[in-house]
């Protein structure tokens, strides 16, 4: 299949073509830029020399429409609400790498981005692009709204025992700590190695838009109502996400209630990991041991004195927090096997 990139200069954009360039049955042809037009890919991303000659071009509908396929669009949030129509005219395949086709109900917008959405009708058209949650829908889509890095962490790890009915649903409080390329390819005063370095950073502690997208899935699969309390912290790594769930059963838990929900739901899953172990230090999950693989490693542990139940989640923020998912909901898309170009261990040590 045909792939165009729209706003490749970016991190996700990086990751996109480093996966698909390597992907045996997708071909690249097209990258746009708008400011970068005319330059070499391997110039903005260095780690791609040797892979590519592709240079950045315009964005011309026409051109997109005749060279490709499937677009993904890595623009920034609120970038693509207009042009995905555009693209869809064409008879093209939509991947939105944004959070602007993620919500279903128009007024989240309003509420978590500060802005009305131009394109309501395509909201409910949009597949959530979580594989684990959503594979039938991605299968038949032409539209598909990727989850935003932390949401998908969260997700994946609180849908098993909110599905078994483990939990107190009203109670649920995500603790997250975010590698700074979460931010972006574009410095911040906030993300200047300097201020960031050495420090354990909350940001966004209340009200953070991607409660919306967290509530929105989860909601799906309970049987009431669901509040999450979501806190993120910039930490000082480049990639990763580790999300720590504090939730509080119903009655009391056992080590084998949470097995049985967690195989039961990701029991044949190819990207999730169950991660418990008794010894070695990598016991529960760790960002560092997803860096550069497409697995989500889910792990907890119950806390008898505080009739706690804690789940972990850790993911590679920049590819199954993005790219990598965008991939594999390409491959469902295509009809081929999901895994398909993004069988990576990652390394080891990093």
């Amino acid at each position: 299949m045909r792939i165009g990139i729209i706003g490749g200069t970016g991190y996700v954009g990086g990751e996109l073509l480093r996966i698909l360039l390597l992907h045996p049955q997708a071909e690249v042809t097209m990258v746009t830029s708008r400011q970068s037009a005319g330059e070499y890919v391997f110039n903005i991303h260095p780690n791609l020399r040797g892979l590519t000659q592709l240079k950045f071009v315009p964005q011309d509908i026409a051109e997109l429409q005749k060279n490709c396929d499937f677009i993904f669009t890595a623009t920034p949030h609120g970038g693509s609400q207009n042009l995905v129509p555009q693209l869809l005219e064409a008879g093209l395949k939509v991947i939105d790498m944004s959070a602007d086709f993620r919500l279903k109900n128009p007024a989240d917008y309003e509420t978590y981005y500060g802005w009305k959405h131009a394109q309501p009708e395509l909201l409910k058209e949009a597949a959530y692009g979580l594989p684990e949650l959503h594979r039938e829908e991605i299968k038949k889509a032409r539209l598909v709204g990727c989850p935003g890095c932390m949401a998908t962490a969260t997700i994946l790890a609180l849908v098993p025992i909110v599905k078994a009915g483990l939990v107190d649903q009203s109670h649920l409080i995500a603790d997250l700590k975010v590698g700074s390329s979460g931010g972006g390819s574009k410095p911040t005063v906030a993300s200047h190695h300097p201020e960031r370095a050495g420090g354990v950073r909350p940001y966004q502690v209340v009200g953070h838009r991607h409660i919306g997208e967290v509530e929105q899935e989860i909601n799906a699969v309970s049987n009431g109502p669901v509040t999450i309390s979501f806190t993120p912290h910039a930490v000082n790594m480049v990639r990763g996400i580790l999300v720590t769930i504090h939730a509080f059963p119903k009655q009391p838990i056992e080590a084998k209630d949470v097995w049985k929900a967690l195989r039961g739901t990701y029991g044949s899953e190819p990207f999730i990991r169950l991660v418990k172990y008794q010894k070695g230090c990598y016991q529960l999950p760790d960002p560092k041991v997803t860096q550069g693989t497409n697995f989500c490693d889910v792990g907890f542990e119950i806390d008898p004195h505080a009739k706690r139940l804690l789940m972990f989640s850790a993911i590679d923020n920049m590819v199954k927090g993005a790219s990598g998912q965008g991939v594999q909901c390409l491959n469902l898309m295509m009809g081929i096997d999901e895994t398909t170009g993004l069988k990576s261990t990652g390394f080891h040590p990093m």
